[in-house]
């Protein structure tokens, strides 16, 4: 019952610095208009709510991707644990709220790994973030 009781505590404690929120979505498939021929992406949304961003590193990754130079940005970003069921690589977060951050709003964050453990106080998603 301690184990319980602590990380009860410890998940409140958590959530309580959770004070951003963010959208997270996941790709269903795609549309494609007849006239045009444009395709355009159709999403769920699996999760929106209160989260956490923390930059991993302060240095970005160079890559080159087709004929581009991007640079990759890791963050972790901290969610609640129990809706949060169910991500999955490649799913998307969006900041739609960031108390302290206003450079936060706009970006959108690929999930790149998932973490699990027991007694965990929160849910901790690795991102990155493809900047051009």
């Amino acid at each position: 019952m301690l184990l319980d009781q602590l990380l009860a505590r410890g998940r409140a404690l958590a959530e309580a610095l959770m004070v951003d929120a963010c959208r997270i979505r996941r790709r269903t498939g795609a549309t494609t208009d007849p006239a045009t021929g444009t395709v355009t992406p159709t999403w769920i949304t699996v999760y929106e709510g209160p989260c956490r961003f923390q930059q991993v590193g302060r240095l970005g990754q160079r890559a080159d991707v087709a004929e581009a130079s991007v640079v990759l940005l890791r963050a972790e970003v901290h969610l609640p644990l129990g809706p949060t069921v169910g991500l999955a690589v490649d799913d998307e977060i969006e900041p739609t709220r960031a108390q302290f951050d206003p450079d936060l709003i706009g970006r959108v964050m690929r999930v790149h790994d998932l973490e699990h453990k027991t007694a965990a106080t929160a849910r901790r998603v690795q991102t990155v973030e493809t900047t051009g």
